[in-house]
């Protein structure tokens, strides 16, 4: 048995009575030969290598060589054998769709919306285009081994409006069903970013945060156009933390730095309440994943009271409380979150979906069944179905 193959013991709970389980927040991330076979013909011999070192393996790519990252592939392992860095052989080859299928199975997951890979993290305009349609291209062929288990998340630039909407347009007509964008939008050259992990390359920050304090800004008129194609659509959007990144593989900032970056995506949020986005397409459905879900409701009923105190002099053309937009429009997504489940028929706390976040290192695989029924104890199994399978296909819109 391979360290990249542990022994997985299924935590699976005999007599599984609360029905399906749809995995809102999975992820797949392909392997590294998966570029140079998508990239156009002209850009292949561009595409990331892997090179291995006594010390380990490593990325080699556009001249720069970095240690190969673990941190978002422990499946399998225990919190005390975590490993940074290492060889892709250390990891589970989760891209592997037997794998991947095995391991849902394990697990007692039925369906997964997949988070992933994209896109590189190049300075080069060509290539980090190429790079988005590349990894979309490459995820929807893995989604084909099991389609009805295997839903992706489509990826798009958000550096120019037009450009994402054709985007979005050509996502879903290769049948995607959700698009993930960064938290803000991207500058023009979408690798800048104010957003800087030393362990990452600023264009693949820059593809969940964009940039908070540049030109472009989600609550400009020109956005609308957008809005109007994704509810045309009928796309799912989501938003994958973004608003404050961790600084992975610093250990003096991990640990403070992890709950600030789920806390951090009330501010996208309230960008399109507070600015109408809703009232002006009320069919827009949006998802913060991955950001817990607990504090909505508190979110809710603090932009509720501020809102009847400050909406004068601030001119504010809002229809209704932000709540009624929290329960209407607005998703979220957790791993653990039990004071998030108490909360679910609160304002805000109410459209709420689980996630297994495998193969991350906060990943509740392979006990996903025994988590679940730990955290909802007490819950009204129609509830706890909504939670767990019913919120996700209402927000996906899929059967």
């Amino acid at each position: 048995m391979s360290e990249a193959d542990p022994a997985i013991v299924s935590g699976k709970v005999e007599n599984w009575h609360l029905g399906p389980i749809f995995d809102i927040d999975a992820h797949i991330d392909p392997p590294k030969d998966m570029w140079a076979e998508y990239l156009p013909a002209h850009l292949k011999d561009r595409a990331p290598q892997i090179v291995s070192e006594a010390d380990g393996d490593y990325v080699v790519f556009e001249g720069n060589k970095r240690p190969f990252l673990m941190i978002n592939n422990q499946a399998g392992r225990k919190g005390k054998d975590f490993k940074m860095v290492g060889r892709v052989s250390d990891v589970r080859p989760i891209w592997d769709p037997q794998i991947r299928l095995q391991d849902m199975d394990a697990d007692g997951m039925d369906y997964a919306l997949m988070f992933g890979g994209g896109p590189l993290g190049t300075m080069d305009n060509e290539l980090y285009l190429a790079s988005y349609d590349a990894y979309n291209r490459w995820v929807m062929d893995f989604s084909k081994n099991a389609p009805d288990r295997l839903f992706p998340v489509g990826y798009v630039t958000m550096r120019d409006v037009d450009e994402t909407v054709e985007q979005v347009k050509n996502l879903a007509r290769m049948g995607f069903k959700a698009i993930n964008m960064p938290a803000f939008p991207q500058n023009p050259d979408a690798w800048k970013t104010d957003s800087g992990v030393k362990a990452l390359k600023d264009g693949q920050v820059s593809a969940l945060t964009g940039d908070r304090g540049g030109a472009l800004q989600y609550m400009d008129p020109e956005f609308d156009k957008l809005w109007a194609t994704v509810v045309d659509t009928d796309m799912a959007l989501t938003f994958h933390l973004g608003a404050r990144v961790p600084r992975f593989g610093q250990k003096e900032y991990f640990l403070a730095d992890m709950p600030m970056s789920k806390l951090a995506m009330a501010e996208p949020i309230g960008i399109f309440i507070f600015n109408c986005i809703f009232d002006r397409f009320p069919d827009l459905r949006m998802c913060s994943v991955e950001s817990g879900v607990g504090w909505m409701a508190w979110l809710a009923e603090y932009m509720d009271r501020t809102w009847e105190k400050q909406r004068y002099w601030t001119e504010s053309k809002l229809k209704n409380p932000p709540s009624y937009y929290m329960d209407k429009n607005v998703w979220g997504s957790f791993i653990n979150d039990r004071s998030g489940i108490l909360m679910r028929n609160e304002p805000g706390g109410k459209n709420i979906m689980w996630s297994s976040d495998y193969p991350h290192s906060e990943t509740t695989f392979p006990n996903s069944h025994q988590v679940i029924l730990r955290d909802c104890e007490g819950v009204p199994e129609g509830d706890i179905r909504d939670i767990i399978c019913n919120n996700a296909k209402k927000f996906l819109k899929v059967e």
